[in-house]
């Protein structure tokens, strides 16, 4: 439950209510990549000038409230750091995620983050960044709860249809059938999908730890993210001229008009929302504006099933649920952690810089 704040009633209510909406935007975006790949576009042509898009919404927000913040020179090792980000979290992490959603489904690439707490944390354990005791409820708590959303995400994998999934009310002999009736090269495509939205996940997850360590030499996100958009963005402009020569559209039947709408919406929508979710976490904490991430993830799977008719299987069901019970169990364990060391024990500890902090969001 919301603690009271100086903003008041009307405050948390426009916190909760616009997390809520930009969960769902999410959602719809991704829904409405799926028809935007299936006429024919380059998803590195979305990652290039969609970043630069992004970058110029949220470059106002960053002057506005961070230009104090910003260091008077930038060493080697911060600019290291943004090229590093740049690559992993923007690159790599996104042309990844699209290329997944053209070879899989909104449904997978919009649940496949719900993997990023737990595994950020054992990132972060296996490279000392974060404490993990192994006699402490709350880090046993992490690592069930990554367990659990690693075993959902397979489910989501393998239990749900490439093409056409059966409604909730089919067979179950027919259901288990489905996957060996396939024609092999689509169940191929659709592993391979699978693969990348995950490996993407991965490049997330080690990117945040990376954004962690920045974030304490630069402590202005949002003009982190503008740093990080425009570098993404010249990244993989120079990855796709190497690849395939020049930076093209690709053989779209969209007119040029509706691809930059495509590429402004996108921009747009995903600069709004960053700006807020800072914004938000500021005032509430990283906690409160991940617990709303699953909405995401229903989103997807409702307006794919009215828009695409891809009805979502049983088996996949049970990993969406699996997926969101680890998510839980890891920012419970977390917020209880923080609590805990908050309200002081018997045998306090030396502070630790939260690497997992930044992922939450």
């Amino acid at each position: 439950m919301l603690k009271s704040s100086r903003g008041g009633f009307w405050e948390e209510l426009f916190i909760v209510s616009g997390n809520f909406g930009a969960q769902v935007m999410y959602g719809v975006y991704m829904v409405f990549l799926n028809g935007v790949f299936a006429a024919g576009v380059n998803p590195l042509f979305l990652v290039v000038f969609g970043n630069l898009v992004t970058a110029v919404v949220v470059l106002p927000f960053a002057v506005v409230l961070e230009k104090k913040k910003w260091p008077s020179k930038l060493n080697a090792t911060l600019l290291s750091h943004f090229l590093l980000l740049s690559l992993g979290g923007v690159t790599l992490f996104q042309a990844l995620t699209l290329v997944g959603i053209k070879k899989a489904s909104p449904d997978i690439a919009s649940a496949m983050p719900n993997l990023a707490p737990g595994l950020i944390f054992l990132i972060a354990a296996c490279l000392r960044f974060e404490k993990f005791d192994a006699c402490c409820w709350y880090s046993r708590a992490k690592i069930l709860g990554t367990l659990v959303c690693l075993t959902g995400a397979m489910a989501m994998c393998f239990l749900q249809s490439p093409s056409e999934s059966p409604s909730l009310t089919s067979n179950l002999s027919a259901l288990l059938s489905m996957p060996f009736t396939l024609d092999k090269a689509i169940y191929s495509d659709w592993m391979l999908g699978c693969f990348y939205l995950l490996i993407g996940v991965v490049f997330l997850s080690c990117t945040t730890v990376l954004q962690a360590a920045t974030m304490l030499e630069f402590q202005a996100p949002l003009s982190l993210v503008v740093v990080t958009s425009v570098m993404g963005s010249l990244l993989t402009a120079l990855w796709q001229v190497i690849s395939e020569g020049n930076i093209s559209v690709g053989p779209s039947t969209l007119s040029i008009a509706r691809i930059v709408g495509v590429v402004l919406l996108g921009g747009v929508l995903v600069g709004v929302c960053v700006a807020f979710q800072t914004w938000c976490i500021s005032k509430k904490g990283p906690v409160l504006v991940a617990i709303f991430s699953p909405i995401q993830t229903v989103s997807t799977v409702v307006l794919s099933a009215i828009l695409l008719g891809q009805m979502i299987t049983p088996g996949s069901l049970a990993g969406i649920v699996l997926m969101f019970a680890g998510l839980y169990v890891v920012l419970w364990a977390k917020n209880n952690e923080d609590l805990t060391a908050v309200g002081g024990n018997d045998d306090p500890q030396p502070h630790v810089e939260d690497v997992e902090k930044p992922l939450l969001s």
